[in-house]
């Protein structure tokens, strides 16, 4: 008689939904970054930089289009989850991947340029030393950039968009790698004045790793808390949980580091100004304007779905930590003599203003903060494609000294930087003065009075190093040796032109971005 042998029940694993409309903008950006890294391995040298160009831009216009489409046609105004519920795209996240889009592709433009530095501002070998054979002919232009700076700025895109639309904290740390990696690589490969680019990448680099240490220790507590990483689970573990609240608040305290870090928010900008500094031009305008958009949509989502109902035990902190950041950006920005590192303590200040709408825990404080990210975001973009212009023999000339009189050599170029340093001053018929406004009214209506008077004392401090740009510029005798402007090529001037036409658009017809921005609140 054989032996009967029993069959164990099969065990089915459920596969996740996926919501391939709602994620196509994504799915094309990572999508396209592996056809990028294709065309890098197999492309003929000589055609490689058009193909590359050619596949970015059209990979974020592709991602654009197909945004557009979701938004007006078949986006709930609810909001969906996808991805076993990692992914949630709802109001705020359709708003910060177009903003992301379109300053990714003005960043682009930027990058793509290889007329203001003949062969491109990224070194052709990481390999090359300064005073070479190869580097001479790199210095003249007979050598050609690297082109793997295209799929490695994809690859940076694709995890901003990811990281404001993660729904939980695993999700939120993956895209937050995904985000960095690119940029430290990014970082050093700037052709002239390698050792400052490449010692601001590694800084950079170990600094950020430091960070996602945090963000990652953060996490542990909060799962060890909530039993779960999904912030809508953290969220009723907060509101009807008797365990102790120690896991809950050191785990958001670890969190918020990492997540203040990626925003230059002081007292944890230490990376800020160094990185600014040694970067490529192009790579610091995309991190300024990108990273910071990336990591305050990050912020918003997690204080408003995960710790909203516990806002009275964190608030006071993070009220310290937006007064600190203020006073920084503010105070050493007044003593900073190079324009890129000044640019720098102005975000940081400007990451205080924006905390200030992000803990007001409304619906006015969360569109005023995501206008205020679209302003500001396009502003700065354009600035670093002006300061990119102003040379010398051994490339930009970013000391402050070197803008004396630029308005009798250049109007134009000193015309529009007036302009944008005027929005980051927060000048009225700007889009700067109109995200200030709605921010701090924002926070008037959630009883931050106090804080909002701290503000406007800083902004009015902040104002005093962009006005001192303005009268070096415009009352000042240029040097007899002093810098030349290079004339923009076709990249840079549509970069360029793209942020001072938002900037003046925000400025004066704000309504449809703040429609936009207010159209529905996080989904989880």
């Amino acid at each position: 008689m054989e032996p009967v042998l029993s069959q164990a029940p099969s065990t089915q694993v459920a596969t996740p939904s996926v919501d391939y409309a709602a994620v196509l903008p994504l799915l094309i950006i990572f999508g396209v970054a592996c056809v990028s890294v294709l065309v890098e391995a197999f492309a003929p040298k000589a055609s490689r930089w058009h193909a590359q160009v050619f596949v970015t831009v059209i990979a974020i216009l592709a991602s654009g289009v197909s945004l557009i489409m979701y938004a007006t046609k078949t986006a709930p105004k609810a909001g969906v989850t996808t991805f076993a519920g990692a992914i949630s795209v709802d109001q705020p996240s359709l708003f910060l991947w177009g903003t992301l889009l379109l300053l990714g592709l003005g960043a682009v433009f930027l990058i793509a340029d290889r007329k203001v530095e003949p062969g491109g501002a990224f070194v052709a070998q990481a390999a090359i030393s300064p005073g070479t054979v190869q580097d001479r002919a790199q210095a003249v232009g007979t050598v050609t950039s690297q082109t793997e700076v295209f799929p490695l700025t994809l690859f940076a895109l694709g995890g901003m968009m990811a990281f404001t639309a993660a729904n939980d904290l695993l999700t939120m740390f993956i895209a937050l790698e995904v985000l960095s990696l690119p940029l430290y690589l990014m970082c050093g490969l700037a052709r002239r004045r390698r050792l400052i680019s490449q010692e601001s990448a590694v800084k950079y680099f170990l600094l950020g790793a430091f960070s996602s240490a945090f963000f990652l220790y953060g996490l542990a507590l909060l799962y060890g808390y909530a039993n779960s990483v999904k912030l809508a689970d953290i969220a009723n573990a907060a509101a009807g949980s008797d365990r102790s609240d120690t896991l809950l608040f050191a785990g958001l305290g670890l969190l918020v580091v990492g997540l203040l870090f990626k925003g230059s928010v002081g007292p944890f900008h230490t990376w800020t100004p160094d990185v600014y500094q040694g970067a490529p031009t192009p790579v610091t305008g995309f991190m300024a304007a990108c990273t910071k958009v990336a990591a305050f949509g990050a912020i918003l989502r997690v204080l408003s779905v995960a710790f909203s109902s516990t806002s009275w035990e964190w608030r006071g902190v993070l009220w310290a930590v937006a007064i600190i950041s203020m006073a920084i950006g503010a105070i050493l920005g007044l003593t900073q003599t190079d324009v890129k590192r000044m640019i720098a303590y102005s975000s940081i200040a400007h990451a205080g203003f924006l905390l200030v709408g992000a803990i007001a825990m409304t619906e006015d404080g969360l569109s005023s903060t995501l206008f205020y990210l679209l302003a500001y975001g396009f502003t700065t973009l354009a600035a670093f494609g002006v300061i990119s212009l102003v040379r010398d023999a051994g490339g930009e000339a970013t000391h402050l000294s070197a803008w004396a009189g630029l308005a009798k050599r250049s109007p134009v170029l000193a015309g529009v930087f007036t302009f944008l340093l005027l929005a980051l001053a927060g000048i009225p018929l700007t889009s700067g003065f109109v995200g200030k406004f709605v921010v701090f009214s924002a926070a008037l209506s959630d009883g931050m009075a106090p804080l909002v008077v701290v503000a406007l004392v800083f902004s009015a401090v902040a104002a005093f190093f962009y006005l001192r740009v303005i009268v070096l510029m415009y009352f000042s005798e240029p040097a007899a040796d002093g810098p030349t402007v290079a004339i923009p090529g076709g990249f840079t001037t549509a970069a360029i032109t793209l942020g001072v036409v938002v900037t003046l658009v925000l400025g004066l017809v704000p309504s449809f971005a703040l429609s936009w921005a207010s159209s529905g609140g996080f989904a989880s």
